[in-house]
């Protein structure tokens, strides 16, 4: 028998993308996962980017994150093309701005489908896609004296 899309939980949420932001405070593991939470969801993929103490084989000493003004419309505009092209439930991305430490959030992003596989992919699309296309720059302090900046695009 060939599935009918009858049940509720088989058809497209309302509107998958319930959190979305730019901050300039802590990021919470917690909030992003419960922004997720849908009864039709069998699969959330979680992804959490945390500032590491090195970078090309040098010491972090400092870090932070600034963007440009339109960064979280583009934050809309990446999450809306994951919904597109995927069964997203439920989606939320943060990500953080200004001065970080070592271990510091600076993004966490989730996605829920129907199935894992599906939640995997559209998770993983969601992060490489933000990375790339986001207006979001980071900024370097290295042991050594030098400086680097990073760029989203």
């Amino acid at each position: 028998m060939a599935p009918t899309n009858d049940h509720p939980g088989e058809q497209g949420a309302q509107d998958p993308i319930k959190l979305l932001g730019i901050r300039e405070t802590a990021l919470s593991v917690d909030e992003v996962f419960r922004a997720v939470g849908d009864d039709a969801s069998g699969g959330t993929a979680l992804f959490v980017g945390t500032v590491r103490n090195h970078d090309g084989g040098a010491d972090v000493d400092e870090l932070g994150y600034s963007c440009h003004p339109s960064a979280e419309a583009e934050m809309r505009r990446v999450a809306e093309k994951v919904v597109a092209e995927y069964p997203v439930r439920a989606l939320a991305a943060v990500h953080r701005v200004g001065d970080l430490q070592v271990g510091d959030l600076a993004v966490v992003v989730a996605v829920s489908c129907p199935h894992r596989g599906e939640a995997f992919e559209a998770c993983r699309k969601l992060i490489d896609d933000l990375k790339h296309e986001v207006p979001i720059w980071k900024h370097q302090k290295f042991s050594d004296g030098t400086e680097e900046w990073v760029g989203a695009c």
